[in-house]
This record gives C-alpha cells, sequence and structure tokens, in this order.
C-alpha cells in the first residue's frame, strides 16, 4: 500500500478541510547538505540513515503562528518519541547563532546564515515542514505542521510502507525573503574579480596538477564542469577540510569559508555561472607546478625520511618507520619544515621523538595518561614552517629517533615517496619545553551505536600553557571538544571539531594560548558513530574496543602544553 492510497483513506474520515489542502506529485529528491546547530552540534541529513525519518520545519521569529507549530511539534516529538523519528528546526531567517541562542528553543535549531540551505530546499514560509528519507535524500512530505503530518509519520511508522510519492500539504505561514540570493542571482559576482579569487585562496592549493586533490581548477572551464560537485561539497561541509566550529575558540589551522563567500559562490552557479567578458582567466595565471622553498632558509639539519614504495591502487595501510639521528648531544627544535615528496599521494605524517628502544606509539600504547615530544604533523595543502613561541621549544635528546606514520593515497600511478623535514635549532635552551599530553581512554562500542559518547580529563599538577590540540580517533569518529575546567569547577570551551572526518589529521595551534592553574583540568568530550549512517564505517555490525590498528578505535586527546 503507497503512502498515497493510505493517507487518502484516512483523510476523508477526517473531513474535507485537510483533504482540500493535500495535493500528491512525484516523489521529490534533494541534495545532501550539513549545518551546525545553536548548541554547535554537526546535522547532515545523509547521517541520519539510522533513523526512518527526519522531520525538519522552518523557523523564522517574525511569524505570528510559529510558536504554534513549533507545539504541535512538540507534541509529536512526545508522540513519536523511540520510534527512530529526529525532529529538527532549521532557522531560516537568516540570522546568526549568537542571536539563536536567546530564543530558547526545546529543539535543536540549524544555523543557515548563509540562507544557502533554505534556499536549495526551495523553502517559501516560516513554518514550512519537510520530512526526510535519510537513505535516499527524498521527501515524504513537505507541508504544515498540522494533521497531515500526523498521518503521514503515522503512515510511515505503521510498517514497511512503499513510498511513491511526496505528500504535499498546503500552508498558510510568512513569506520568507532572500535578499542575498535574489540579488547574487540577479547581478552575478563577477567571475574574474570575485569567484577566481574565492578558488585561488581555498582551493587551488590542493586542486592543481600535481597537487593533493583529485582534479584541478586551472581554468573557468574546469571550474565550471566541477560546479556541481563544488557546490555539494560545500553544501554538507566536506569542503574546506578540517572545519572546527568557527564560534569555539580559534585557530589558523582550520578552514574557513564566511557566509558571504558561500553566497558568493554558490549563488554565481544558481545565476548559470556567467564567464563574463574580462579576457583574463586568474585559474589559468596559477602556476601548475608548486615550488618547494624553504621558509625560514636552509636548516640546521635535514632529516631525510625513508623512501617508500606507494601502489597505483588500493586501499594503503598505514606505514610504519623511522629515522636515526646522529646527534651527539641534545637539542632544541626552535622551528621545522616538511618537504613532501609527493604531495599527489601523501595524505598526512605524523611525527614523535622516540628513545631509540621505543616503537612509534610508546607509552599510549599501555597507558591512558601518557607524556610525549609531539614534533607535528604534515597535511594536504600549504604547509608553511611551524615556529614555536618565543622561549618554547622541543627537546631531542641525545640517543633519540624520529617515530613516523605516513598515511598514502594511491592515483592510479606507482610512485615513491621521499620525504624530508627541516629542523632549526635554538643555539641556546629555550626556557620552556614543549610537551605533549595524550589523553586516551579505553571503551567498547556496541554494534549499531549511533552515538557512543565519550569523555575523558587530566588534571595538571602545576600551572601549564596550552598551546595547541589533535584529535584522533579511527573510521567511527563522530566529534571531539576540549574544555578546560578549573579546581573551581568552571568551565571553558577550547576547540570543538563537530564533524571529525579520520581521513584528515591536523595539528589545531591556538591562536591565543590558554593559562591553567594548578589543579585545573583538560577535557576531552566526543563521540563515535558505529552505525550505517557512518559513510566511514567498515562494518557496523562488529563491536569496536581499543587499538592502534585502524580497523581498532582510539579515542585520543592530544594536548601540547609548557609548564609556566
Amino acid at each position: 500500500m503507497t503512502v498515497f492510497r493510505s493517507l487518502a483513506t484516512i483523510t476523508v474520515a477526517l473531513g474535507t478541510s485537510v483533504l482540500m489542502t493535500q495535493a500528491f506529485g512525484s516523489l521529490d529528491r534533494v541534495g545532501d547538505f550539513a549545518l551546525l546547530d545553536d548548541r554547535g552540534e554537526f546535522h547532515q541529513i545523509s547521517r541520519y540513515q539510522h533513523r526512518k525519518a527526519v522531520v525538519m520545519m522552518s523557523y523564522h521569529p517574525s511569524c505570528a503562528s510559529i510558536s504554534d507549530s513549533v507545539n504541535y511539534l512538540s507534541e509529536l516529538n512526545a508522540k513519536y518519541a523511540d520510534q527512530d523519528v529526529e525532529f529538527l528546526l532549521l532557522d531560516s531567517s537568516g540570522a546568526g547563532r549568537t542571536e539563536a541562542n536567546e530564543w530558547g528553543l526545546e529543539f535543536p535549531l540549524l544555523n543557515d546564515a548563509a540562507q544557502l540551505v533554505s534556499a536549495a530546499l526551495q523553502i517559501e514560509q516560516g513554518g514550512e515542514v519537510i520530512v526526510f528519507n535519510p537513505e535516499r535524500l527524498s521527501l515524504f512530505y513537505r507541508g504544515a505542521a498540522n494533521q497531515a503530518l500526523d498521518i503521514t509519520l503515522q503512515t510511515l511508522l505503521d510498517g514497511d510502507v512503499d513510498v511513491d510519492d511526496t505528500v504535499k500539504n498546503e500552508l498558510a505561514g510568512c513569506a520568507i525573503d532572500y535578499p542575498m540570493r535574489d540579488k547574487l542571482v540577479a547581478n552575478p559576482p563577477d567571475y574574474t574579480t570575485e569567484i577566481a579569487p574565492i578558488i585561488i585562496a581555498n582551493c587551488a592549493e590542493c586542486h592543481r596538477w600535481g597537487g593533493a586533490g583529485p582534479f584541478a581548477l586551472d581554468s573557468y572551464t574546469s571550474l565550471l564542469g566541477w560546479s556541481p560537485m563544488i557546490r555539494e561539497v560545500v553544501l554538507n561541509k566536506r569542503m574546506p577540510p578540517m572545519q572546527v566550529d568557527p564560534m569555539i575558540g580559534h585557530t589558523d589551522s582550520a578552514q574557513y569559508l564566511s557566509a558571504e563567500t558561500l553566497q558568493t559562490l554558490v549563488h554565481w552557479m544558481d545565476a548559470g555561472a556567467p564567464r563574463g567578458d574580462n579576457p583574463v582567466d586568474p585559474l589559468e595565471l596559477v602556476p601548475t607546478e608548486k615550488v618547494f622553498e624553504w621558509e625560514l632558509g636552509e636548516p640546521d639539519f635535514i632529516v631525510e625520511t625513508p623512501a617508500n614504495e606507494i601502489a597505483a591502487v588500493g586501499i594503503q595501510d598505514y606505514l610504519y618507520t623511522e629515522a636515526t639521528l646522529p646527534f651527539d648531544r641534545d637539542v632544541w627544535v626552535r622551528a621545522f619544515q616538511y618537504n613532501p615528496g609527493k604531495e599527489t599521494v601523501l595524505h598526512h605524517l605524523m611525527t614523535f621523538i622516540s628513545p631509540a628502544e621505543e616503537d612509534f606509539w610508546g607509552d599510549e600504547a599501555e597507558n591512558e595518561i601518557s607524556t610525549r615530544r609531539f614534533l607535528g604533523s604534515f597535511i594536504p595543502g600549504n604547509n608553511p614552517a611551524t615556529v614555536f613561541d618565543e622561549d618554547t621549544g622541543i627537546l631531542i635528546p641525545k640517543g633519540y629517533k624520529l617515530s613516523l606514520q605516513f598515511h598514502y593515497v594511491s592515483n592510479g600511478l606507482a610512485t615513491t615517496d621521499e620525504t624530508s623535514i627541516g629542523l632549526y635549532f635554538y643555539d641556546e635552551p629555550p626556557e620552556k619545553e614543549l610537551l605533549t599530553k595524550a589523553i586516551s581512554p579505553r571503551f567498547v562500542i556496541e554494534p549499531y551505536d549511533s552515538n557512543h559518547a565519550m569523555e575523558a580529563s587530566y588534571q595538571f599538577e602545576k600551572p601549564v600553557v596550552i598551546t595547541s590540540v589533535r584529535a584522533r580517533m579511527n573510521f567511527r569518529g563522530k566529534k571531539m571538544k576540549f574544555e578546560v575546567q578549573t579546581a573551581a569547577g568552571k568551565q571553558r570551551e577550547v576547540l570543538s571539531i563537530p564533524a571529525y572526518n579520520y581521513g584528515w589529521q591536523p595539528h589545531y595551534h591556538l591562536s591565543e594560548a590558554l593559562d591553567l592553574d594548578t589543579g585545573d583540568s583538560i577535557r576531552v568530550l566526543g563521540a563515535f558513530d558505529n552505525s550505517y549512517s557512518n559513510p566511514f564505517n567498515p562494518d557496523p555490525s562488529e563491536e569496536v574496543s581499543f587499538g592502534l590498528e585502524s580497523y581498532d578505535e582510539m579515542f585520543t586527546g592530544y594536548v601540547t602544553y609548557y609548564e609556566k
């Protein structure tokens, strides 16, 4: 029985008032999208496949009837509790998260400050409800928050229903205005002076010939050809990579696109991606080959890592190697820079300073809390020299080595990578030694658990200054956040990675270092997604526990600091 036949029968029994506003059409489909809500949580429609339906209502505070609609949604939320239905609000007003936090709403409110998702979903009125089939990115329902919505949900939950049609129910709400969309579509941004600079500043570093990106954006023609994919990945936040919650802390190590930048790019595409009359194509002027330079001049010592062979195809396991060091004394590193051998295949590289007899993992393999010397990481894109704060550095004791973890990706051509690391030393030891605390609790994740919560902490026995953090999980990692809890019980958020991606392993250097007093703690909070909604999950039916291999899981918060 289809939803159409079921609802038609029930609706007649309820009376003509509902029937007259009911309409049916072919199954509507939508593109995937992702947004942060007013609490900083990440929501992506395709990540709700463990739910039978997602109910989302457009919210606009100026609509006179919006409170009644929210109240009705609350009734349905209570009615369908524990029946695999997710209820969300979408802020279609264009308000920022700060303003939205003052509204005190019951449901998570997805922040659509750029109004791009609202426009893409063709939402025209406040109070408009959309019911998603998250598995197929199609729509069960579009219309008002009334009895027809309730009937639709009841019908869906009654059993395995063959849904062939989107239920459409008219509503009389307040109109949603899209001033920036209307402005930019009517007068599209100029490709040469507005669009191309966005691509050069945010994309071309990786998306060039010989770069880490899978395709090059080296002309207007290539940008036009890839524009559907670009639109998709910016709307579902796959790109730019390494995004963090912009409302919590700040780090230049993360990638951001402002609402204005996103509107300019997406609405230029909406307007047909006009080329304009300027014959100059800035993308064609970007050098296709990147010439590496040591930014700080010739290093004091260059570490030549072992040559690694990368197969043409297939999934590449982590590769662990080491580099011996010839120093006959202790040396202090004030700066370093990676010189990647083959950027097209080198996805990331982690470097620890270890005793000669220790492997890459060191004390982390046995202890939930360990102290390590972490030099830094290489990730695709622009990798400038890392210069430590004045009078701080990393000690390489005499006889120690570098322990290296390489992650390669295949690109269709067998190749060899020979990456080097330039080290810059202090002439005299600095005042403060940079150390990294690895906070790594043990756990067991049950099969199909979509939100296995995690929390761990470490209390400092001396005053310290935190300079950077790094999140480390594997395929099932969902999110991680760092917080400080003072000895007096006050909490302060440091940095949040609301949509953890195992493919990216950045070390987030804080724009402002954090002072902690004796007795203060660093807390690491987060979750795993072991459901089939997680596109990276190898097998949601497996019970997963802590381990060091990629098929295991880990929940490790790395905190780099120095003692005051």
